[in-house]
């Protein structure tokens, strides 16, 4: 049973509509470019497909088993806080996909914060450019590491297969939407944004710059950065440099040392970084 539901959302609907946004994209930002590109395009399209793989097998053969295992099991035991109530059957599903989004604005937090976490997280951030092809740039470690934060996060919210799965879909397609270098007219995304995470948002978190980098948490919604003070948009995109400090060099990031990076001594960020003022930080800058 567990196996089936996984294979009709996920496999059977989840990736081609995943696959179809990750194209559409993919055209979007190649006619309508926000950053300027540093790197080739093409290598690194070929070097995060490659170090995806990994990731990919991790959330399919065990964090997507592993959360939807325990939302069954918590099916009979009935703990967690949608099951504190009753209300009609989609508004108790609203509120378990705020408050999984809410999580994973957590969970990303913590995986800049802890040592340990920021060795996997790492690997995503040291991308030197930031396209929609960042968005499955992340080591199998990290998944798998998630497993025990987002299965409690499931257990306590209480959360149904069904949603966690479905949200699983909105969770992938919001990462390759915000990580996309796609040049929205500013007025629309400036209107967005406040709804939702977008890419001049979230292009000012892959910031060179460590104070930047430590904003603009947030996965789908936008408003948890507000709400817990840690929103940053009055960063102008041409004035942004993606990647880390440490490891500037592109040529360094190949495909087996992103894989074993975070099994080696992670260097500082690097102390003389640049900084900026912070004045206005809910003011987006086109």
């Amino acid at each position: 049973m567990m196996q089936e539901i996984i294979h009709h959302i996920i496999d059977k609907k989840g990736v081609p509509v995943l696959i179809g946004i990750f194209i559409v994209l993919f055209l979007a930002e190649s006619l309508s470019q926000l950053r300027l590109r540093k790197g080739n395009r093409t290598r690194r399209m070929m070097v995060n497909s490659i170090v995806a793989i990994p990731g990919f097998l991790s959330l399919r053969l065990l964090l997507l088993p592993a959360m939807v295992f325990i939302a069954y099991e918590n099916e009979d035991w009935r703990i967690g806080i949608n099951y504190l109530y009753e209300l009609p059957w989609w508004l108790e599903m609203g509120i378990a996909f705020l408050l999984l989004d809410y999580t994973n604005y957590l969970w990303h937090i913590l995986n800049h914060k802890i040592p340990f976490l920021w060795r996997f997280h790492l690997v995503h951030h040291t991308d030197v450019d930031l396209d929609v092809t960042t968005a499955i740039r992340f080591h199998a470690g990290e998944m798998i590491t998630s497993v025990f934060f987002r299965g409690l996060a499931v257990f306590v919210i209480g959360a149904s297969p069904v949603i966690v799965l479905v949200y699983e879909i909105f969770f992938e397609a919001a990462t390759q939407f915000h990580h996309s270098n796609w040049k929205l007219p500013f007025k629309t995304e400036k209107f967005i944004n406040r709804m939702v995470v977008t890419p001049r948002m979230h292009g000012i978190h892959h910031s060179i710059i460590k104070d930047e980098t430590d904003s603009n948490y947030s996965v789908i919604f936008s408003f948890w950065d507000r709400l817990h003070s840690t929103i940053n948009l009055n960063i102008p995109q041409k004035q942004i440099v993606t990647g880390v400090p440490a490891y500037d060099n592109p040529d360094e990031l190949t495909i087996g040392y992103l894989l074993k990076l975070p099994f080696t001594k992670i260097r500082k960020w690097n102390a003389d970084a640049p900084s900026r003022g912070k004045e206005n930080k809910n003011d987006m800058q086109p």
